[in-house]
């Protein structure tokens, strides 16, 4: 049986001697027993960070071990580094792995920051998840490149807004320490071939979604090894891929008649992270995940696993197993609710989504009543990966809901800026591109969901052959929807070469899309013998 797990990525305020960063791993290890990742240090930033795993009393232990370390070994009041930074440890996320839930993470950094702030006398912030305020919860709130561990120093004991959830109203040489609770990030920097830091302050701008640039992207320019950086966090890869990411910073870079040189992880990330951006740059339009063999030996690795301990078989006359269940709170009647509201948000590209959304499960729904049946176990494992592919269309789909309202509201605040802002027309042409973008997305996986029906519409189970055909059918409006979204935001491009690409990868996936719907709907018609 598999141990619950929990990812910690605690960065510390010291880059420059590797003894110190050993010592503190070395705590982590004897005071419980995790498995370190990855350490990762930068000399300009003067920062380090670690990735261990672990169960969650494990993690909680030995993350108290490291702070208690770290604040024997650095002292603040000697630091000096690129990197905005409160204490010697300077923040502490975790994140759920496997059998936790991010009210445990939350837990988890409620009791370690009790714990730092009676027994070692470090004052502690709790943000994200764990956040005590609304005011909290975003990390740049709490620190920034205007507010480090010099201000705070002289605030945290007569300003209300900066008193710490936890320990003493004033800081020592190990300065406070921010604990929280997050979903997976992955820390991104991207190098461009200049010393000028103010031209990847300015990138950073305008990829930032706090200045209207992309949802999910949190940056900042510095200068490191003399050249200019644009260091990032991208809070939800899945929902703002780093191909969107990297690209917008090439157009922003070339209108300084600059480039990207390189770029760079700080510790790791996913492999989804990786398959999304080769798909895009490879321009992958077929790929499936099942084509990477790791996948396809786990998958069925897992299959032999499941038939050890097999469930009661379906009887063949079942067209899919009968559940009973509650609707999701919400579902469907508040969405559809609130897009008849008549507000902008959500419209046409969020139902578009959904349509997607919608394909994939009826995909994954065909899968399975396909799986289990001895007439059809010669695509067995074939239906076992289309209902684990369409499983993450259907999750990212859903995604895209939101999304897709949220481009939409970055174009409206884009406009909101007073007319005579210097910067408010990149900035509607940043969140306009993004509201394209967005809508590409949604068709290219709508398109992998319509290819997947073609898949269980060619090989599932007949019973379920009108299943098969409407998922084609909504994966095609999908496809269209957001195609149309695409192309209405492009006509608004001052770029002509960027809308046009913008139309021919639009049209290039409404015609995939319509061929594979006919397929779809001829095989079906002979499988079940419509005439």
């Amino acid at each position: 049986m598999q141990r619950p797990l929990v990812e910690c990525i605690p960065n510390f305020s010291e880059g420059r001697r590797p003894e110190v960063i050993e010592a503190i791993v070395r705590a982590m290890r004897s005071a419980a027993g995790v498995h370190i990742l990855d350490t990762t240090s930068d000399a300009d930033h003067h920062r380090s960070v670690v990735t261990f795993v672990g169960t969650p009393d494990a993690v909680e232990a030995a993350m108290f071990a490291a702070i208690r370390q770290a604040a024997d070994l650095i002292d603040m009041t000697q630091h000096k580094g690129e990197h905005p930074r409160l204490g010697a440890t300077d923040v502490v996320p975790f994140v759920p792995l496997r059998d936790v839930t991010m009210d445990d993470c939350v837990a988890i950094a409620q009791r370690l920051g009790q714990r730092v702030g009676t027994e070692l006398g470090i004052p502690v912030f709790l943000y994200e998840f764990a956040a005590t305020h609304p005011d909290r919860r975003n990390l740049a709130d709490l620190r920034n490149a205007h507010f480090q561990y010099e201000q705070l120093k002289e605030a945290i004991a007569v300003d209300p807004a900066r008193m710490p959830d936890f320990g003493p109203a004033e800081l020592g040489t190990a300065g406070a320490t921010i604990i929280g609770a997050r979903p997976p990030l992955v820390a991104y920097n991207v190098y461009l071939s200049t010393s000028d830091v103010s031209i990847a302050d300015r990138i950073a701008r305008a990829v930032r979604h706090s200045n209207g640039g992309l949802r999910f992207v949190k940056a900042a320019g510095f200068l490191v090894e003399g050249r200019a950086q644009v260091s990032m966090n991208l809070t939800d890869y899945r929902r703002t891929p780093v191909a969107r990411v990297v690209e917008m910073i090439r157009r922003e870079a070339a209108r300084y008649g600059v480039t990207v040189t390189t770029s760079e992880l700080i510790g790791l990330a996913p492999q989804e992270f990786f398959v999304d951006a080769a798909r895009w740059y490879l321009q992958l339009d077929k790929f499936m995940p099942d084509q990477i063999l790791e996948y396809r030996i786990q998958r069925a690795e897992a299959a032999e696993a499941v038939l050890v301990a097999e469930e009661p078989p379906i009887p063949e006359d079942a067209a899919r197993p009968v559940l009973t269940v509650a609707p999701p709170a919400g579902t469907p009647e508040t969405f559809v609710a609130a897009v008849a509201a008549g507000t902008p948000t959500p419209g046409g590209g969020a139902v578009a989504a959904l349509a997607g959304a919608l394909s994939a499960a009826l995909a994954e729904m065909v899968a399975q009543v396909t799986v289990g049946k001895k007439r059809y176990a010669g695509v067995e494992q074939t239906m076992h990966a289309v209902a684990a592919a369409a499983a993450t269309l259907r999750e990212q789909l859903l995604d895209a809901i939101d999304e897709d309202i949220a481009a939409f509201e970055g174009v409206l605040e884009a406009f909101r800026l007073p007319k005579d802002d210097p910067a408010r027309a990149d900035a509607i042409q940043a969140a306009t591109a993004h509201a394209a973008d967005v809508p590409l997305h949604v068709a290219r996986l709508a398109l992998e969901a319509l290819r997947l029906a073609e898949q269980v519409a060619a090989h599932g189970n007949t019973k379920a052959a009108s299943d098969a055909a409407t998922a084609a059918l909504m994966g095609l409006a999908a496809v269209e929807g957001a195609a149309m979204n695409v192309r209405i935001n492009a006509a608004s491009l001052d770029d002509a070469q960027l809308a046009a690409r913008y139309r021919h990868d639009a049209g290039v996936l409404v015609e995939s899309a319509r061929a594979i719907r006919d397929t779809v709907i001829q095989t079906v018609e002979v499988r079940a013998g419509l005439g």
